[in-house]
């Protein structure tokens, strides 16, 4: 299937993707980052799957007639219309008590519907075929350290390496179906009842939308995307992953495959921004002292990403075995680019703390006796070359947003002491922040085509430009600021959306292919649009931008206008993330440097 094709499933500590055809093709437990046990995404359903679907005299599977994520939750419910009846798939992973659950229950809606469910689990990506018996009347399957379990009341059958049932619901019936998983050498903890933990993840869900504040135009939408957000967050330690999946092209059949299981400083950076505007402050709490916690220590040490504990350790390999999501190979398991020098997360980082100092949480010594250290570091070396935010596997650069984002932690250093009382020697960062500044307008500045560019000396564009009025670089009325804005839509738009940088003939990234239209790119432009008064285009794109959501509102990374379809791994939380300030832009933002308000 496409991957618009899948919806998300998740416990805030793992996640499952659900597709059309009722079929869970990837999951990964007990956590984000954890080996997959169902790996079909990535390869095919010998890879590990579990379907449940109405029967089909071929081998064709059924595609539901329609689906939809139950209220405000992440309880999904998919729908076939057949020629008998009618039938409901309602699937959720309960908040987790001690190990994770996939819950799935088959409802029958109207007349008799003849259902097939076949269970394939594959341990280690789908490389290990578990040793399955029937313990007091449940499924057990093991495999080196992982050990499920399946509950249910239907009768499954074993046959080659895989476990079927066939069986008919009928209007009013219920038939449960609980995964548990839990570490081999442990015993079974209590399985739980499926009706009973229905209600009560309905229940939290709506507790937790209860402090949702958005009330705008898009109501319904930023309702989605900040779910999303919530459900890639991994409770225990307060980490936000990038994505839930891993090796999800950006170009189909290209090499452009990365593992984005983990937490991005940059990207978990601007959800914190996100989660407070729709009135988050506990979850942006805990991702502060996620934050202090991960990045103690030398300054110099600092990494762009971590593990969802803080791990640092995130060694790129690539499983060889699987053929890839519809052949693009390889597929990276970790990711290399945790190595590489981005000097904007200090700016990133900075404006973040920031921001949860402004938005009133507590006061944090230990974080502000970091931030020095940090800035200290940056002090020496804002001026060195990096790989940028784009991660870019070619030669380092000097990249213009990189500094802009060094000239917004001496800008949010300055204002911490000005605004909220911080010491330190402000008048060396006011220094700093202007020295900054003035090489960024004179080197990064091509006053011929009165545009900013991707890096000094450079002549190509980046789409992280767009940026610049939002951290109070230059102000949105400034001629530089309009004429870079132009500049992007004339060089870096592809059929209506936004690349990040060109990659025909282009010299950024060191990677062969192509990509689509980065989609966080096009809700920067359509941010940037509102801020310079132009707002009916700026409406215009983000509607089109909302007709890109898959129909039950999930975004991946990019849009292939070449297919007319999604790319990158999904749901990815530096889509949904943007969609949300462009939405509150829209409906009346008051924006002051990085702070967003609604």
């Amino acid at each position: 299937m496409r991957i618009e094709d899948y919806a998300l499933i998740g416990d805030m500590q793992s996640g499952a993707l659900v597709g059309r055809d009722g079929s869970i093709d990837w999951l990964c437990l007990p956590r984000f980052d954890s080996p997959a046990c169902f790996a079909a995404l990535l390869g095919d359903e010998a890879n590990g799957h579990w379907l449940i679907g109405p029967a089909s005299p071929g081998r064709d599977r059924p595609m539901a007639t329609r689906r939809r994520y139950r209220g405000d939750t992440l309880i999904l419910e998919t729908e076939w219309d057949t020629p008998t009846g009618t039938v409901r798939l309602i699937d959720f992973m309960p908040p987790r008590h001690t190990a994770p659950d996939v819950v799935r229950i088959v409802e029958g809606v109207a007349g008799s519907v003849a259902m097939n469910m076949e269970l394939r689990v594959r341990f280690d990506y789908g490389r290990i075929v578990p040793w399955a018996r029937r313990v007091d009347g449940h499924l057990h399957a093991v495999g080196g350290p992982d050990s499920v379990w399946l509950s249910s009341p239907v009768e499954v059958v074993g046959r080659g390496l895989a476990h079927r049932a066939r069986f008919t619901v009928s209007q009013g019936h219920r038939l449960p179906f609980v995964l548990a998983w839990h570490p081999s050498h442990e015993s079974l903890p209590p399985l739980p009842d499926a009706f009973t933990q229905l209600t009560d993840t309905e229940l939290e869900w709506a507790q937790w939308m209860s402090r949702f504040r958005y009330s705008g135009r898009w109501r319904d939408e930023v309702a989605r995307s900040a779910i999303t957000l919530k459900a890639l967050t991994y409770d225990p330690t307060g980490a936000i992953v990038a994505a839930p999946t891993t090796s999800l092209p950006e170009d189909i059949g290209g090499v452009r495959n990365w593992d984005y299981r983990y937490c991005w400083l940059r990207d978990a950076t601007m959800t914190l921004e996100a989660l407070l505007t729709c009135g988050y402050a506990d979850e942006a709490r805990a991702w502060r002292e996620w934050l202090l916690r991960t990045i103690a220590g030398r300054p110099q040490d600092l990494q762009i990403m971590y593990g969802l504990a803080g791990e640092r350790r995130l060694f790129e390999w690539e499983a060889d075995w699987l053929a890839g999501y519809e052949g693009s190979q390889p597929v990276r398991i970790g990711n290399a680019a945790v190595n590489q020098l981005q000097l904007d997360v200090y700016g990133e980082v900075m404006s973040a703390l920031h921001l949860a100092a402004e938005a009133g949480l507590e006061p944090d010594p230990h974080a502000w006796a970091i931030e020095r250290k940090l800035l200290d570091f940056l002090e020496s070396n804002w001026q060195e070359p990096d790989e940028g935010l784009w991660e870019v596997r070619g030669p380092r650069r000097q990249f213009v947003h990189s500094k802009v984002m060094a000239w917004t932690a001496f800008d949010r250093a300055v204002r911490l002491v000005d605004e909220l009382g911080r010491r330190g020697p402000v008048a060396k960062w006011r220094e700093l922040r202007d020295r900054i500044h003035a090489e960024v307008c004179e080197k990064g500045f091509d006053p011929e085509r009165n545009t900013f560019t991707g890096a000094y000396g450079s002549r190509e564009l980046d789409a992280a430009l767009l940026i610049i009025p939002q951290t109070g670089f230059l102000p949105p009325d400034d001629p530089r600021v309009i004429g870079t804005i132009e500049a992007v839509q004339r060089e870096l738009m592809r059929d209506g959306f936004v690349l990040r940088y060109p990659t025909e003939g282009g010299t950024v990234d060191g990677l062969p292919g192509h990509e689509g239209a980065f989609l966080a790119c096009s809700f920067w432009l359509v941010e940037a649009l509102t801020m310079i008064g132009r707002r009916d285009e700026a409406v215009e794109l983000f509607e089109r931008l909302l007709d890109l959501r898959n129909d039950v509102g999930l975004y991946s990374e990019e849009y292939d206008p070449r297919y007319k379809r999604l790319v990158g791994n999904f749901p990815q939380a530096f889509s949904h993330v943007p969609m949300i300030h462009a939405a509150c832009a829209l409906s009346g933002t008051i924006r002051r440097g990085s702070i967003v308000r609604c």
